[in-house]
């Protein structure tokens, strides 16, 4: 007999709202002396405490200002920029190179701008 699960609802974070979302269940385990963090979840906190750079507002504005570009459309691809934070075109590039599709040089420069900002 195979179980299957469907998945009902999917959201996109970046790595600084995943910070916020750890810290909250960190707070909770240290709270509980009988509650140990399991192995993943101490990975998953040392993860995002060393690769979140913005707070998690500037990261939903970023987000927010990469979608309003013309050139990008792809939610997800918006998100990995702002967790990557790129600061080139070759950066960039490697961003889209699982895509099908890439930016000319303008679009390119366009999103480096918005980065920038932030970055």
């Amino acid at each position: 007999m195979t179980i299957f699960k469907e998945t009902l609802d999917e959201e996109f974070l970046t790595v600084s709202e995943a910070k916020e979302l750890l810290s909250d269940v960190e707070a909770e385990r240290a709270l509980d002396e009988d509650r140990e963090m399991r192995f993943e979840l101490a990975r998953a906190v040392e993860h995002v405490n060393r690769f979140a750079v913005l707070e998690p507002e500037e990261s939903r504005e970023l987000v927010a200002e990469l979608l309003d570009l013309d050139a990008l459309d792809d939610e997800s691809v918006a998100y990995k920029i702002a967790d990557l934070l790129p600061r080139t075109r070759t950066e960039l590039r490697a961003v889209f190179a699982n895509e099908r599709y890439a930016l000319s040089g303008d679009e390119l420069d366009d999103v480096l701008d918005v980065v920038a900002k932030y970055a």
